[in-house]
């Protein structure tokens, strides 16, 4: 029985990592508390364990006196003669108890008191490797997998990897050594856990810190790491020191640090951005690896909003792939960003000013009894030149030349099929009746049906 106490003890202390002291302490305090369950009383009980041989005593000591009114205190005078034959009223004597005669239920009182003590040492011992250590890396082995959470080995204690923690189609084997920033230090029915992240931003900005020296020297700064995990990642950098090129340094040599980064994150891209105070310069920069022709920004308080012009052919790799380039830069700057190709931009600015124009001669309009002389067919909310010229060639040189020709007739010209006809038909009449009253909207047209 001994020696069992002592395999327990020896085992929790290499398992757990808690000196046998601790252990030692613990079981008194166990015992202590089914002492008091089994024969009742107060403070009046001692443990004693020989750390050597595993010998335990439970020592209960009692007042004695003539007459016993409480027994787990007391003892009279003719029992304690029996054991010391120089015993006296008033003394106090000690008897030993057989840890056997404790029952079930205070055996039971024992354990759950050993189990509180045990998982109050193990916390300590977690405490004091991991409790500064939250938001750091740390490495540990796969061990098993519970409801899709992976169970991790960090030497002293174990971890868990929650689903949401983790990667998409990330996958581990029992045995396989990780990498994951400590997110939180909880306590639970089971003991202390540690809960791992693969996911959150900051693991990025620890794996950069770890191959980045400048990074880690305090030369180069991390402003912000937004990611959508799987997918892509972007870090914005910034260099206290003019002579250190932020970006060149977290790429590294042939692209070895960036690339030892995108290894761990299982080839999910990252972009590195140097942070700038310009909105506009930092906004163009957060969106790479497209190049903005230009941007506009525009504060308004409650939200803050970048317009940016791209080229035609980068506007997809603005965007990216389901959005994820512009959302992230987004998220990176704290800016709503609109992105325009040139042409969507050069269109829209035609719209909004064809649209001024007519809503001014609509204006005049209302002041000159109805003259509609002064509006061009170019004024038509999406007739291009090319178009005007089709129409005036064919005789429809005016608005109610327009309105009052056939579908037939007009989707007989060149680029004008039947949905465009109707169409160019509807706007002419609706701004024709609308012009001695109601300033008409805008109609956008269709480009052409087909040729």
């Amino acid at each position: 029985m001994n020696q069992e106490l002592l395999s327990v003890i020896d085992q929790l202390h290499r398992e757990k990592g808690i000196s046998q002291e601790t252990l030692i302490v613990a079981l008194e305090s166990a015992l202590l508390a089914a002492a008091r369950k089994r024969y009742g009383g107060g403070d009046n009980f001692q443990v004693e364990i020989n750390p050597r041989t595993g010998e335990v005593q439970v020592l209960q000591i009692r007042r004695i006196v003539e007459r016993v009114e409480s027994p787990s205190e007391e003892i009279s005078l003719a029992e304690a003669l029996e054991s010391d034959p120089e015993a006296e009223v008033g003394d106090e004597i000690g008897s030993y108890l057989e840890i056997d005669d404790f029952g079930r239920i205070a055996a039971q009182a024992a354990k759950q008191v050993m189990f509180q003590k045990v998982r109050e040492a193990e916390w300590d011992v977690v405490t004091k490797e991991f409790g500064g250590r939250q938001g750091d890396i740390v490495n540990g082995v796969i061990i098993g997998h519970e409801r899709k959470n992976y169970i991790v080995d960090l030497g002293k204690t174990e971890a868990v990897l929650p689903l949401r923690e983790q990667m998409p189609r990330e996958s581990f084997r029992r045995g396989d050594r990780i990498k994951a920033l400590l997110l939180d230090m909880r306590t639970t029915s089971r003991g202390p856990q540690l809960v791992l992240s693969r996911t959150h931003p900051d693991f990025v900005s620890r794996l950069f810190e770890k191959e980045v020296p400048e990074i880690a020297e305090g030369i180069l700064e991390v402003r912000n790491v937004v990611r959508e995990p799987g997918e892509r990642a972007k870090i914005a950098v910034y260099s206290r020191d003019p002579n250190v090129d932020p970006v060149g340094s977290c790429v590294g040599v042939k692209g070895v640090r960036v690339q030892a980064v995108v290894r761990e994150l299982h080839g999910e891209k990252v972009d590195i951005i140097e942070w700038n105070s310009d909105p506009a310069t930092f906004i163009a920069r957060a969106l790479s690896p497209a190049k903005a022709v230009r941007v506009s920004i525009k504060d308004m308080g409650s939200e803050k909003v970048a317009t940016v012009v791209v080229q035609d052919s980068q506007l997809s790799l603005a965007i990216g792939r389901r959005g994820h380039n512009v959302r992230l830069a987004a998220k990176l700057t704290g800016w709503k960003v609109d992105i325009f190709s040139e042409t969507q931009m050069q269109s829209e600015a035609g719209l909004d000013e064809r649209a001024e124009r007519v809503a001014s001669l609509a204006e005049t309009l209302g002041s000159q009894s109805g003259d509609t002389s002064l509006l061009r067919i170019e004024d038509l909310p999406g007739v291009g030149g090319n178009m005007a010229e089709i129409l005036r060639d064919a005789g429809f040189d005016t608005l109610q030349a327009i309105a009052h020709a056939s579908v037939e007739a007009i989707s007989a010209l060149p680029k004008f099929g039947p949905k465009t006809a109707a169409k160019l038909i509807q706007t002419a009449q609706d701004f024709l009746g609308e012009s001695s009253g109601e300033t008409p909207g805008l109609m956008e047209l269709p480009k052409t049906d087909e040729t």
